[in-house]
């Protein structure tokens, strides 16, 4: 990346964190409070915070980048053809939001030309925001963070945000033998188990089952922090239905049980 483009992603990246503190702090003022909601199609809870989170957000993008493309959850996709497109998950975890679990998130993905170069994790009610740019490492709360050194799997600490899902997904034989051979699991699920591999609080994230909007983040985020986000499969990409998020050291085996057990 020139230098320029490098000075446009730091610009960006700042931009992005302060839009997704401004979100977060909408989501506070409701946050705990019984909510209307509604299911959509594919069985998801969402609530009229999580669609006031993405117009601030939409709102704050297009009076600075007009000619930026944004692709929401909630409010699908404007200008398809941009070169940069913000893609949003303005309430990550809407579930958690509702029940008053202070796990959920607000994330931000940033693509230049099809490709992932800025990613925001926010969690407005534990006050954590990892975040992420391309060339710029990754931080949380501003300070430098990295993955862990964890080499074993019997000794790493491994996150899944739902168990139904992986016992109904085509990982779920693969997913008993790593909670087998692994030191912990815990469910530290959505984004935040992500964001725990990330800073180095856990080793490995599976998740069977992934949108575009809540994997566009992650994968600046790993990468930066010296970490890898694949899919199932391997692949390194935000376009894939599922996302594995690790220390590195651990993913290649992690693969391999999950896909050949």
């Amino acid at each position: 990346m020139t230098n320029a483009g490098i000075r446009l992603v730091g610009e960006l990246l700042e931009v992005a964190e302060e839009l997704s503190k401004e979100a977060g702090r909408l989501t506070l003022l409701h946050f705990g409070l019984a909510l209307d909601f509604e299911n959509k199609s594919d069985g998801s809870p969402v609530t009229e915070v999580d669609r006031a989170a993405e117009r601030l957000l939409r709102r704050g993008i297009s009076s600075r980048y007009p000619a930026h493309g944004i692709l929401g959850e909630e409010f699908g996709e404007s200008d398809p053809g941009a070169e940069v497109r913000w893609i949003l998950d303005p309430i990550d975890g809407t579930l958690s939001f509702m029940r008053g679990v202070p796990l959920y998130g607000v994330l931000i993905g940033i693509e230049m030309e099809g490709e992932a170069v800025v990613g925001i994790a926010h969690f407005p009610a534990l006050g954590e925001t990892v975040a992420a740019g391309r060339g710029l490492g990754c931080t949380l709360n501003g300070k430098p963070c990295r993955v862990s050194e964890v080499a074993e799997l019997a000794e790493a600490v491994v996150c899944t945000t739902d168990e139904k899902a992986n016992a109904a997904g085509r990982a779920a034989v693969g997913w008993t033998e790593l909670r087998t051979r692994c030191g912990l699991a815990r469910t530290w699920g959505d984004a935040y188990g992500h964001a725990l591999v990330a800073t180095g609080r856990a080793d490995v994230q599976v998740d069977p089952r992934l949108h575009l909007w809540d994997a566009a983040p992650l994968l600046p985020i790993l990468t930066e922090a010296g970490g890898r986000f694949t899919t199932l499969e391997g692949e390194a990409t935000i376009r894939g239905d599922s996302g594995v998020s690790s220390n590195g050291l651990l993913h290649d085996e992690v693969l391999d049980v999950l896909g050949s057990v």
